[in-house]
């Protein structure tokens, strides 16, 4: 309420506890009876606009509490969805990490199993390529002690030529 209206019901509380008492009426006394007509008029007149006022205040306060109360849901609903979406990136990335060290052990072990193939194939090929050479050696003697025996040079003939070589070169 406004002072004004205060003032007024303050010296009206003034007026009746310092008025003259009544004989023989503890409870009762004298006041001016136009002075407190008058005030409670002044009074009655000032409270519908103080009322009014403060119910206009009171609005006031009950949609900036409903406003607040709506911007803080907003803000909450955004904090929770950027939450959410940063979990679900979260989530995303260690998905892909995993999908990654998966992806790369399998590169691994694929690239291991390929070294080990062709380890074992070149191995292979050096075998039979070795296997060949050996088996072409050994067609060249034969081939060559058929020729010699029949184109008349003895074995001896041949030690001594192929002897002399590395005796050479031993010296």
């Amino acid at each position: 309420m406004d002072n004004e209206v205060m003032e007024l019901i303050d010296t009206l509380y003034s007026m009746v506890s310092e008025a003259w008492g009544v004989p023989l009426g503890n409870d009762k006394c004298i006041v001016e009876r136009e002075k407190v007509l008058s005030m409670i008029e002044e009074i009655k007149s000032r409270i519908p606009a103080e009322l009014a006022e403060a119910k206009r205040l009171v609005s006031a306060r009950d949609e900036f509490i409903g406003n607040a109360k709506r911007e803080a849901e907003s803000i909450r609903r955004a904090a929770e969805e950027k939450a959410r979406t940063m979990i679900d990136e979260q989530e995303v990335v260690r998905v892909a990490r995993a999908k990654a060290a998966e992806l790369e052990s399998t590169a691994t072990a694929r690239s291991d199993a390929l070294r080990q193939a062709a380890m074992e194939f070149i191995d292979d090929a050096l075998r039979r390529a070795e296997e060949s050479v050996n088996t072409a050696l050994a067609e060249i003697h034969t081939s060559r002690a058929r020729f010699r025996g029949t184109a008349g040079v003895s074995e001896a003939l041949h030690a001594a030529r192929t002897a002399q070589p590395v005796q050479e070169s031993e010296e």
